[in-house]
């Protein structure tokens, strides 16, 4: 368990390449800032002295002394810039003047690094969460079409945001847990040592007691944390899924169900949450009490030296201030190492994206398909979803250049799922289809799309203008183009009587247009994209008569010349096809032209039959 937490955390860090840019100057913006604080609290120890006349007397110094760790050395430095600012007359106004701008200067500078640190350690957070984003979305967006089968739109959305700002503070903690902390707690021990070896071993004694019981607080906090971000994903996709069906929500009065299902869901989150918050809330108090236990404790040891002489008045407050500044960093940096648990229970389920395989990837030897020239071919194709059910067994057919072949039958038999093997959305569990001789396979999936264009039943549209839902991502196009494939597709005239023409915004998935018009754009696309190969999946089985009518002159239009694999609902639409296709039960049952289909008086004959007595 502690070398798989490891090796996460390794690869956490990994986004951060190269760690060095940050990591070099954060290490001395943390030196510089450990060395002004420190020497902000030595300089109570001349203040002190100076007020109470107790452990510090002026003497003129002319020379700068050599520097050594002691206060000694402290006052022949202040003597030294005493006598260069104010001759050899004394005034304690001159000398607390001095001392005061020395400890305004060191802490403006300790600040300064501290700062100059912390502004390093953002710039490290924001790069990583690009960094990452981008990965996580573009792994995402490269998982064959069956990956989402299986997959929550919510779950995915959760980890590519809420997971992420987990992680962030993983990996910007490291750097302090490795630098920051460190240097301010030598810091502070360091002066105390020189203060009061004998104080300072009996106050070290008892650090090791705050870390261990903090220590047991941190350790459980990592198995509800990747509870929580699993709730995270469930919340998020009921969001998704109630936001994207909200008609059928209320339709179907489902409010009280979904809302129940938000709050159960919500109310599991928010119990996780409040349970780490207890652990991790805990920590800060529970050092804190421990520290000014320490503290009293000190006070009654440190007492009895001053009273003995050991150790002056001056030294004594001097080491209070540090002792009771030592606790801070020394809790900062047990608080990060609970943030940075957290932050590795949120890099598993980021790596869960990452680390996913697509089934369907180029080989390495994969070449471009260059022009479509002779027909696909689909011989002896199996194919199933999960590995038990088969939905296609056993088909061969081919479409040649410039043939139109359409694919009918009852619902489920096959048909939508042939389309989709030709692109490559899925591989064929058996069996291989060609273009042009060559096995699909052996093309790049980006080359064969390349020569496609595909109008669906189910119109993809973006929230965004028209002219870019019809450009989809084009940059090459021009506003003349577009209006020209929107004339082609019968979208041109209700485009000019939308608000702002072909700038109009079209909503969430276009849910401001009708599902004709909607349709049309979706086929305004095609064209413009000019494609060789066309698949047209059921493009206009939703829509009512009039729209039927437009769409399916724009896809008369689209058809002309192409080689064109069309999925027929409306069996009315396709009389004029090269060849027809029945698909059954995943096999083909029947082929041939209409005519021949019809004088067979097979499935085709009662299909169409059907339709028109409906």
């Amino acid at each position: 368990m502690k070398s798989s937490m490891m090796k996460t955390y390794t690869r956490l860090l990994g986004f951060a390449r190269p760690l060095s840019r940050y990591t070099v100057p954060y290490f001395f913006y943390s030196v510089l800032h450990a060395v002004f604080n420190t020497f902000t609290y030595t300089m109570i120890i001349p203040i002190v002295g100076t007020l109470f006349s107790e452990g510090y007397t002026f003497t003129p110094v002319y020379e700068f002394p050599h520097i050594e760790l002691n206060t000694e050395c402290l006052n022949s430095v202040i003597n030294y810039i005493y006598t260069a600012i104010f001759g050899t007359e004394y005034k304690i106004t001159h000398l607390l003047a001095l001392l005061s701008a020395i400890l305004i200067s060191s802490n403006m500078l300790s600040n300064l690094f501290r700062y100059l640190g912390a502004m390093t350690v953002e710039t490290l957070r924001t790069r990583t969460l690009q960094s990452m984003r981008n990965q996580m979305f573009e792994r995402t967006m490269s998982m064959n079409v069956g990956y989402f089968s299986d997959q929550r739109k919510g779950d995915i959305m959760s980890k590519i945001t809420s997971d992420v700002m987990v992680v962030q503070f993983c990996i910007t903690n490291t750097l302090q847990v490795a630098f920051r902390e460190p240097f301010l707690i030598i810091g502070y021990c360091v002066m105390m040592v020189k203060i009061s070896w004998e104080l300072t071993v009996f106050s070290i004694l008892y650090l090791p007691i705050v870390g261990l019981i903090i220590g047991q607080i941190v350790k459980r906090l990592r198995h509800p944390a990747q509870q929580g971000q699993e709730r995270m994903g469930d919340m998020v996709s009921v969001m998704e899924e109630s936001l994207s069906g909200v008609k059928a929500v209320k339709s179907y009065n489902a409010f009280g169900y979904i809302s129940n299902k938000f709050r159960t869901i919500n109310a599991e989150m928010s119990n996780i949450l409040l349970s780490m918050a207890r652990k991790q809330q805990l920590a800060s108090p529970m050092s804190e009490f421990l520290g000014i236990t320490a503290i009293s404790v000190v006070l009654v040891f440190g007492g009895s030296l001053v009273m003995k002489g050991a150790i002056t008045a001056a030294g004594f407050v001097a080491y209070i201030a540090a002792f009771s500044q030592l606790t801070r960093p020394l809790r900062s940096f047990i608080d990060q190492f609970a943030n940075i648990n957290q932050g590795i229970a949120a890099g598993e389920r980021i790596f869960s994206i990452i680390d996913a395989k697509s089934e369907v990837e180029d080989k390495n030897d994969a070449i471009a398909l260059g022009e479509f020239s002779d027909k696909i071919e689909f011989k002896g194709v199996n194919f199933t979803y999960d590995g038990q059910r088969k939905i296609l067994r056993d088909v061969s057919f081919e479409v040649r250049k410039g043939e139109t072949v359409a694919l009918v039958g009852p619902s489920g038999g096959g048909k939508s799922t042939l389309s989709e093997l030709v692109p490559r959305f899925y591989n064929a569990c058996g069996g291989e289809i060609y273009i042009d001789g060559r096995p699909i396979s052996d093309y790049t999936q980006e080359s064969i799309r390349e020569h496609m264009g595909i109008v669906s039943q189910e119109t993809i549209l973006f929230n965004d203008t028209i002219a870019n839902n019809i450009a989809m991502g084009r940059t090459d196009i021009t506003p003349e183009q577009i209006e020209a494939a929107a004339r082609v597709a019968n979208a041109h005239d209700f485009i000019m009587q939308t608000e702002q023409g072909y700038q109009t915004n079209i909503g969430d998935r276009g849910m401001k247009l009708s599902g004709g018009q909607r349709q049309r754009l979706s086929i305004a696309r095609a064209v413009l994209r000019n494609p060789e190969i066309l698949i047209l999946d059921e493009a206009t089985s939703a829509l009512d008569t009039e729209s039927e009518k437009l769409v399916q002159e724009a896809l008369t239009t689209l058809l002309d010349g192409r080689t064109s694999i069309v999925i027929a609902h409306r069996l009315s639409t396709i009389h004029n096809a090269d060849r027809i296709i029945v698909i059954d039960a995943g096999r083909i049952a029947e082929q041939g032209t209409h005519a021949e289909l019809m004088a067979k008086g097979g499935i085709y004959a009662k299909l169409i039959e059907m339709q028109s007595l409906a």
